[in-house]
């Protein structure tokens, strides 16, 4: 399966300079936060796969204008083709507002699928806005990652996990994509596309 994982920032080439082919051979979009319910929308328009999504702390306006034609996978794990998603949105909470949670908060959501993944046997990318605790996260408290998330990934070892939050234009010494253990690390900054087998 081929994904198009997007990001924080909406692409001039696939929104204001719409180029068609961008998307020839994509079987998933993965939308990981922080971006315009339009741009999800016009997307959806175009394509004939599902486009998945997550809240960034910058989404708001989803409350209000949800995106159209998208599937919201926000704590829940949805499996398209063999190839199952685990949705945990949001960063840290720094201020009021939606979508920011506390380690303590993010820890219950995560526990609270637990059951889901073992019935489900695992799950194959881990799809979240903000990164975990210690992987490609920043130091101030907005950007910094979940420890939740490498619970996850300790324990069901999936093959991705994708997220975005920390915008990679930002710092030059960023990484778009690392490792940990068996798992792949991508940062969705903006656009990147990922190719994920079926199951295990």
């Amino acid at each position: 399966m081929k994904i198009l994982a997007i990001s924080d920032k909406e692409s001039k080439i696939l929104w204001d300079y719409f180029d068609k082919s961008q998307l020839e051979g994509i079987d998933v979009i993965l939308s990981c936060g922080d971006l315009a319910p339009e741009y999800l929308s016009f997307l959806a328009t175009f394509f004939k796969g599902p486009v998945l999504y997550v809240h960034g702390n910058h989404d708001a306006s989803y409350e209000e204008k949800p995106p159209e034609g998208c599937i919201c996978i926000e704590d829940r794990l949805y499996e398209y083709q063999g190839v199952r998603f685990l949705g945990l949105g949001g960063s840290m909470r720094y201020k009021p507002g939606p979508h920011q949670y506390t380690q303590a908060q993010m820890t219950r959501r995560a526990a609270r699928l637990w059951f889901s993944i073992r019935r489900a046997k695992g799950f194959d990318v881990l799809v979240t806005h903000a990164p975990a605790k210690g992987l490609g996260d920043g130091t101030s408290l907005t950007h910094t990652g979940f420890t939740a998330f490498r619970g996850l990934l300790e324990r069901w070892k999936p093959a991705y996990m994708v997220h975005g939050h920390v915008h990679l234009n930002y710092n030059p010494l960023a990484k778009r994509v690392r490792r940990f253990g068996e798992t792949v690390i991508v940062n969705a900054y903006e656009k990147t596309v990922i190719e994920v087998g079926e199951g295990k």
